[in-house]
C-alpha cells in the first residue's frame, strides 16, 4: 500500500470518528437546549394556570390552555411533588402517536387538593432537531469529501517529487557511467532525500568500477604468472634429465597450478555474478539449450556407458546473459556426468518454465541444504572446486529462478524453475 494511500485512509477514519463524535455531542446539545426550552415554556404555563387559581378560586375549561392539553384531577392528598416527564397522546387527525413533554405538579383550588399536568407537544421540536441533524450530516459529509478530495489532490502534488525521484531511482544503473539527475524540489525533507541518494549512487558506482577494475586486474595478473608457471613445468615434465621422485614432484606442481588457475577463474566468475558485470541480455530458452549442451558431452557420455534419456514437452524462456546460461545449462551437465556411476542413467527432462537434470550416484555425504555452498563437494578429487553449484545458484539467484534438490531411488535430481 502506497503512503498516499495510507495516510488517506487514515485522515478519512480519523474524520469519521471525530464527525460522528461531533454529531452526537451536537444533537444531544440541541435536544438539551429544546427541552430546556419547552420546560421553561411549561413553567411559565404553570405560572399562568397558577394565578388563574388565585384569581378565580375554581377552575374551568379555558381556551388559553387548549394548546398545552392540561388535565385536572381531584388528588387524594396534597404532594410537594413537581416533575417533568415524556408521553405520547394519540393524534386521531394524522392515527398516529405524538410525543409530548409534561409537567406535573400539585395544587389547591377550592381548598381541595388536585393533580395538574400541563402537556406541551413537541412534535415540531422533534422536527426541528431532524432538520438540523440532516442538514448538520449533509455539510459534514459535504465537508469530509471536500477535505478529503482536497488533501489527496494537496498530498499528491507534494509529494510528487518524491515519487518523480523514485522513479529515476528505479531506472538508475550503477553499472553504467551516467550519473544519477534528481530534480530540486521546494521541500527541504525531499532535499535532503535526494541529497543523500546522489552520494549514496555516487558511492556506489565508484566502488563498482573498483571493483571491476580489481577482478579484472586480478584475473589478469595472476592468470599470467600461472600460465608461465605451468609452461615451465611442462618443459620440466618433458626433459629426460629427470629422476622418477622429480618427476612426481612436478608433476605435483602442475596439478596445484592448474587448480589454483581454476579456482582463480571461478572466484572471479562469482564475483562478476555478483556485480552484475554481465549486462547483456536476451530472450533464451534454456529447455532447448540444455538438449542443445548434452550433444557436447557425447564424448564423455559414451566414454562411462552412460544409459540417457531426454524429454522436452514445451519453452522456458527467460531474459539472462547468453554467457552465464550457458555457464548454468554447461555446470549442471557436467556436475550430473561427473558424479555418476559407469553404466549409470542420466535424464533430462525440459517443459514450460522448468528443465530437471537427474543422475544415478551414491548418496550424499553433505547435508542436502548446504549443496550449493562455495567449496562444499562430494567428490576428493583435485580436480573438484566445490565452485559448480555455487556459480549455478548464483545465476538462478540473479536472474529470479528457483532451483532445488531431490534425492529418489538412488537418483539425485536438480530442478530449475520460474
Amino acid at each position: 500500500m502506497k503512503l498516499l494511500e495510507k495516510t488517506s485512509r487514515i485522515y478519512l477514519l480519523a474524520s469519521l470518528f471525530i464527525y460522528l463524535a461531533v454529531g452526537i455531542a451536537f444533537y444531544w446539545i440541541i435536544s438539551f437546549m429544546i427541552y430546556d426550552e419547552v420546560e421553561s415554556r411549561l413553567v411559565v404555563e404553570r405560572r399562568d394556570f397558577e394565578t388563574y387559581i388565585h384569581s378565580n378560586n375554581t377552575w374551568v375549561n379555558n381556551s388559553y390552555f387548549v394548546e398545552n392539553k392540561i388535565e385536572v384531577v381531584p388528588a387524594k392528598e396534597m404532594q410537594d411533588e413537581t416533575a417533568f416527564t415524556d408521553t405520547l397522546i394519540y393524534n386521531r387527525y394524522e392515527d398516529s402517536m405524538d410525543p409530548f413533554r409534561q409537567l406535573t405538579f400539585y395544587t389547591l383550588i377550592a381548598g381541595s387538593p388536585y393533580r395538574v399536568v400541563i402537556r406541551k407537544s413537541i412534535v415540531e421540536s422533534y422536527k426541528l432537531i431532524e432538520a438540523i441533524s440532516a442538514a448538520m450530516i449533509t455539510f459534514l459529509a459535504l465537508l469530509m469529501i471536500g477535505m478529503f478530495v482536497f488533501q489527496r489532490s494537496l498530498s499528491g502534488k507534494l509529494w510528487r517529487p518524491f515519487y518523480d525521484s523514485l522513479a529515476k531511482i528505479k531506472d538508475f544503473d550503477w553499472t553504467k557511467n551516467k550519473k544519477l539527475e534528481l530534480t530540486a524540489s521546494e521541500i527541504s525533507e525531499f532535499n535532503e532525500l535526494n541529497e543523500v541518494m546522489l552520494k549514496m549512487s555516487s558511492k556506489m558506482q565508484h566502488d563498482y568500477k573498483s571493483l571491476r577494475e580489481f577482478t579484472e586486474n586480478a584475473s589478469h595478473e595472476i592468470q599470467t604468472p600461472l600460465a608461465l608457471i605451468n609452461a615451465r613445468v611442462e618443459q620440466f615434465i618433458q626433459s629426460k634429465d629427470l629422476s622418477e621422485g622429480q618427476t612426481h614432484w612436478i608433476e605435483e606442481i602442475y596439478h596445484a597450478a592448474r587448480r589454483m588457475s581454476r579456482l582463480n577463474q571461478g572466484l572471479l566468475l562469482l564475483a562478476k555474478i555478483e556485480n552484475q558485470q554481465f549486462t547483456e541480455q536476451e530472450e533464451m530458452d534454456l529447455a532447448a539449450l540444455i538438449l542443445l549442451r548434452l550433444k557436447d558431452f557425447e564424448d564423455i557420455i559414451l566414454h562411462k556407458n552412460l544409459t540417457v534419456r531426454t524429454e522436452q514437452t514445451g519453452k522456458f524462456i527467460k531474459m539472462i546473459s547468453p554467457a552465464l546460461a550457458d555457464i548454468l545449462v554447461t555446470n549442471l551437465l557436467s556436475n550430473a556426468i561427473k558424479h555418476n556411476f559407469p553404466d549409470g542413467q542420466l535424464t533430462v527432462t525440459a517443459g514450460k518454465d522448468f528443465f530437471i537434470i537427474s543422475n544415478s550416484g551414491n548418496a550424499l555425504k553433505a547435508a542436502p541444504d548446504r549443496l550449493f555452498e562455495r567449496f562444499k563437494k562430494e567428490s576428493n578429487g583435485a580436480e573438484s572446486l566445490g565452485l559448480g553449484l555455487a556459480i549455478v545458484k548464483q545465476i538462478c539467484d540473479n536472474y529470479d529462478l528457483q532451483i532445488d534438490y531431490q534425492h529418489v531411488d538412488s537418483m539425485h535430481s536438480i530442478r530449475v524453475f520460474a
